[in-house]
């Protein structure tokens, strides 16, 4: 299906896919979604025409910075320099030859981008959705954020990745694989307690996990999980990889918004590329709203990073609207930018709050409310105190956390040595997982504490964990219909060997009706 989307206004009960209505159940006003990102096929047509333009002068930038060779093409071409300087050369009179169309598509582009709404809808309406919940029984919910490093390959480069086609090819066979079983089981590794909140279960669905004598395993797993009902992706750059990721994602997930992010000039700011934002979900749309962070810095400035925020329908229950919140956000990304990280917390919080209660209905019953994404900053790094104490944890729950500077000790850090990433103790998610079973492979392959300016700390406190700079955080029951939460699982996924710089991290929410 083709891409489209919208940011604002309300409409009929159903959200509009081109001239075909999906239909929602109880109806209630919904934002209106649309398959096209612009208002009308002129400018569709112009936006063709100004990428046409850009196209070769982007293709040969590309070829440039491609050039760069990671550490496994260091060690397989022992005979490339002469090779790729040729090639530097060839592509360079390619970007010069381009640069008159360059000018011109720029000056195209940008005006049209002005017109373009902030994300792009898909709707597939083959695909089985969610079963519709009426609170009878216990539902549990999979969230996974993922941070895929799909940016155009030579950009990629300096995370030492490319081959960006081929990556996102394998991400999107992996992440929606055939259609789950009934039973669809989240690995569950437990990690010797479970976090309940809320009351009391009315109609018990078995006894809850019972808290352990101490901390389990490390809890990973090889592959992403099989029964996911929220994927929330970063750093899709790259207009083909997102293409092949709505194109895989849609034969699983029915709604999926990607190309999210206002791109041009905004604020007196030029954004070349957009949020890298993606988000699929088994369950239909209501409301969707992008908000672009006014301060990115440095590198981070030429991308719309903000904060894409949904409500999702789950269900009805006595004529009420069962209902879901989650966001998904990519924060400031350079080490020594805790100021701006911590300002931009305070905006999401912000909008988290302003988006919940504009599209809550009366009545409605909230089963969760998530928050998604690479923050950049972890809970064991020095360099890193004044985000870890920000006011957002004080509302949203981290599994993975204690306490301002200190995890859970079966925690581990999603951040991996990206110089390291080829190495055969971790080339394939079956050997990365049983290297960051033990102490020492994590330690060696990722990424260790920090300071304020970004450099090693050479005096790590507590025991090393490794960064965890990827999180999915949720907020605790509240509200006129009391529920029951349970963190049922959190997996750290070794999926992505040699193929992101991230681990993939899932969490397992169980959710039920409980009495007051």
């Amino acid at each position: 299906m083709a891409p489209g989307g919208c940011a604002g206004g309300t409409g009929a009960s159903g959200q509009e896919r081109g001239d075909v209505a999906v239909p929602l159940s109880p109806p209630a006003p919904t934002m209106l979604l649309r398959e096209s990102p612009f208002p009308n096929r002129a400018l569709v047509a112009l936006d063709y025409l100004a990428r046409g333009l850009l196209a070769p002068s982007f293709w040969a930038t590309n070829r440039l910075l491609d050039l760069r060779p990671t550490t496994a093409e260091r060690r397989s071409r022992c005979c490339g320099w002469a090779g790729r300087a040729l090639a530097g050369l060839v592509y360079a009179a390619a970007l010069l030859v381009s640069l008159p169309p360059m000018a011109l598509g720029l000056l195209l582009w940008l005006p049209v981008q002005a017109a373009r709404r902030p994300f792009a809808y898909q709707y597939t309406a083959g695909t089985a959705p969610a079963e519709p919940w009426d609170l009878r029984q216990r539902r549990a919910f999979t969230f996974l954020s993922a941070n895929v490093c799909l940016l155009p390959s030579g950009l990629a480069k300096f995370s030492n990745l490319g081959q960006t086609p081929q990556r996102a090819t394998y991400i999107a066979r992996h992440l929606a694989p055939a259609p789950p079983s009934p039973s669809g089981a989240l690995v569950e590794p437990r990690h010797g307690h479970a976090d309940t909140y809320g009351g009391t279960l009315r109609t018990p669905p078995g006894p809850p996990a019972a808290a352990g004598p101490g901390p389990g395993p490390v809890a990973l797993a090889e592959r992403f999980p099989a029964d996911a009902d929220f994927v929330c992706l970063q750093e899709v750059f790259d207009a083909g990889a997102a293409a092949t990721l709505r194109r895989r994602l849609g034969g699983a997930f029915p709604h999926v918004l990607s190309e999210v992010g206002d791109r041009g000039l905004h604020g007196g700011r030029l954004k070349l590329l957009d949020s890298g934002l993606l988000l699929a979900s088994r369950y239909p749309l209501l409301a969707a709203e992008f908000h672009g962070f006014p301060n990115g810095a440095r590198e981070d400035a030429m991308a719309a990073k903000g904060l894409l925020v949904v409500q999702v329908l789950l269900g009805s229950a006595q004529g009420q609207r069962v209902v879901g919140y989650l966001g998904c956000t990519h924060l400031q990304a350079p080490a020594g930018d805790a100021a701006v990280r911590d300002a931009q917390l305070t905006l999401a919080l912000h909008w988290l709050q302003l988006f919940r209660g504009a599209w809550e209905q009366r009545g409605d019953v909230v089963a969760f409310d998530v928050l998604c994404g690479d923050l950049n900053f972890d809970n064991c790094s020095r360099g890193d105190e004044l985000n870890q104490r920000h006011r957002l944890f004080e509302l949203y729950r981290d599994p993975c956390r204690r306490a301002p500077g200190q995890d859970e000790p079966w925690a581990i850090g999603t951040l991996l040595n990206y110089l390291k990433i080829y190495e055969e103790p971790v080339s394939t998610p079956e050997k990365l997982r049983r290297t960051l079973s033990e102490p020492a492979g994590r330690q060696r392959y990722l990424a260790g504490p920090i300071l304020a300016s970004g450099q090693p700390d050479p005096v790590a406190r507590g025991p090393w964990q490794g960064r965890r700079v990827d999180y999915v955080l949720f907020r605790p029951p509240g509200g006129a219909w009391p529920m029951w939460t349970e963190v049922a699982g959190v997996t750290f996924i070794t999926q992505l060997a040699t193929r992101s710089d991230h681990l993939p991290v899932a969490l397992r929410l169980h959710v039920a009706l409980a009495t007051p």
